[in-house]
């Protein structure tokens, strides 16, 4: 429980939810998101004291480390990225059952020496642990890896029981419709579905989970909630870097399949979705389902649902910055998008009618990401005359990053003697509520994962039924090459056929 007298709300908060023995098995144990996210994730688990007493880590990679060097490695990975201090009694209860084992994610045998290993950290501790799979390499050996635990009988370890073997796999899952059920083809060979969490970190993000407590857990939200009380809602992901080192990749990516068809999209169904059942997994992964199959396909034509450009020169803050066509690894007549603005329309009874609109891109004014739902204006008939009032829409936004938390936006009277009226904005933050040290998303989904709670996880067909709906976008823009691209200078917030794509409804984009 919270010892923290600053931030009475933590008080009385639980610290354990029942993890069983576990051996966490990180496959690409050598790589950024390794040192970056996932180390010091399971470092703050234990601080919190979330790990179960008996807790293996084993790293899994191509690189021959002894085991020595790879908790020397995890050390260093947690004093540059925890997001607390190294404690070392902490520290040294994890790192006392770490380990490393070298091979190839396409060799049988070291699949074969990982199971042994596994069978004799069984056999020391003298009884049945779950194992916990976390793939987090490139896209091209997932195949492989599915495969040899399916081969080695690492994927079946105690299945029917609580303590049956359970994969995490990072995105990109698929980089279309037909790779993303390809995968998923694979997993069905050697997985059952209640064995696999497909990880959109989005998802563990405070502001994102609390989205559907505001909903539903607040009278004055749910009622008008709808089609009848809401103008449209916006969604923006932007982020002030540019491609940086990793322009080799992002050639082969892009905005749209980088961002929008996977965190964006997740964001999209949460605003969205009916209330489930209950907070079953399954009943929540119902309901985001049932948005994205109501998505109507998007019009490709110029001047329809769909924008792309690359960022130009220009300035972030108050520095010059180079053009995307400009940077290291990007080919002279790239036909990459840095930037994409997207109109869905939702054909149900809730949503018909209101317009989604999503952006996110590279090198744009600052980092934010951002769900805005904007409310009907009400009649002008009382507060009409010209030059007194300022009446704002009603506009419920969650900040997801940097600064987590909600704000609203209510029309307010100026003090005086006349009555004039301004918008007001009333702001809750999570720092101010609970503490600046909130935990990382890596954190709860880890977690998660371990006690065997999928409701922050991407089910298979929820990923398909997401490349589907975006799989032809791509194949048009891949045929088009630069034709229909627009630019945007660095540091603004976008291109000018994004502010068209918002004008044919009569909108604007807010400046979060």
């Amino acid at each position: 429980m919270s010892d923290d007298p600053r931030h009475p709300f933590l008080q009385g908060l639980s610290k354990h939810r029942g993890t069983p023995p576990t051996v966490i098995v990180i496959f690409g144990a050598s790589g950024d998101l390794t040192a970056r996210k996932l180390i010091p994730a399971i470092f703050n688990l234990a601080y919190d004291n979330l790990l179960p007493a008996d807790f293996f880590l084993v790293g899994y990679g191509r690189k021959d480390i002894p085991h020595e060097e790879f908790r020397g490695i995890a050390l260093g990975a947690i004093k540059e990225f925890s997001r607390r201090e190294l404690n070392a009694e902490v520290w040294n209860r994890v790192a006392a059952n770490t380990t490393y084992i070298a091979g190839g994610y396409d060799e049988p045998e070291a699949f074969r020496r990982l199971a042994a290993h596994i069978e004799s950290l069984e056999k020391t501790l003298g009884r049945d642990v779950q194992t916990l799979f976390y793939i987090s390499t490139p896209p091209s050996v997932f195949a492989p890896i599915l495969r040899n635990l399916g081969a080695c009988g690492l994927a079946a370890r105690h299945l029917g029981n609580s303590l049956h073997t359970k994969v995490i796999i990072e995105k990109p899952f698929g980089k279309d419709l037909e790779s993303a059920v390809a995968l998923n083809g694979v997993i069905r060979e050697v997985l059952e579905e209640h064995q696999v969490y497909r990880i959109d970190h989005y998802l563990g993000k405070e502001t994102v989970q609390d989205l559907l407590v505001q909903r539903f857990s607040n009278s004055i939200f749910e009622p008008l909630w709808n089609r009848n009380y809401i103008d449209h809602v916006q969604i923006t992901v932007s982020e002030e870097v540019g491609v940086g080192t990793r322009g080799g990749y992002y050639e082969q990516s892009g905005a749209l399949r980088d961002m929008i068809q996977n965190h964006t999209m997740q964001l999209v169904a949460l605003t969205a979705m009916e209330p489930p059942v209950s907070l079953d997994a399954e009943a929540v992964r119902n309901e985001k389902v049932k948005v994205l199959k109501a998505i109507q396909p998007l019009d490709l034509a110029p001047g329809g649902d769909v924008v792309r450009a690359q960022y130009a020169s220009g300035m972030i803050g108050g520095k010059g910055a180079r053009g995307y066509l400009d940077e290291d690894g990007i080919a002279a007549q790239s036909g990459t998008e840095t930037y994409a603005a997207i109109r869905l329309s939702i054909n149900n009874w809730r949503w018909q009618g209101v317009p989604f609109y999503l952006r996110s891109g590279k090198r744009m004014a600052r980092r934010v990401t951002e769900i805005a739902v904007q409310f009907k204006r009400p009649p002008g008939t009382l507060f009409a005359e010209g030059g007194r009032f300022d009446l704002a829409p009603n506009t419920l936004s969650f900040q997801i990053q940097p600064d987590e938390g909600l704000s609203l936006i209510l029309n307010g009277k100026v003090p005086g003697l006349e009555t004039r009226t301004q918008p007001v904005k009333m702001n809750f933050r999570y720092s101010a509520t609970y503490g600046s040290n909130t935990p990382e998303a890596y954190e709860r989904l880890v977690l998660d994962a371990m006690i065997g709670d999928g409701t922050l996880f991407i089910r298979g067909d929820e990923a398909e039924t997401s490349w589907k709906l975006y799989t032809p976008v791509l194949k048009a823009w891949a045929a088009a090459g630069r034709e229909g691209m627009d630019s945007y200078p660095a540091g603004s917030w976008g291109p000018p056929g994004a502010e068209s794509l918002m004008a044919k409804t009569g909108h604007v984009w807010r400046q979060p």
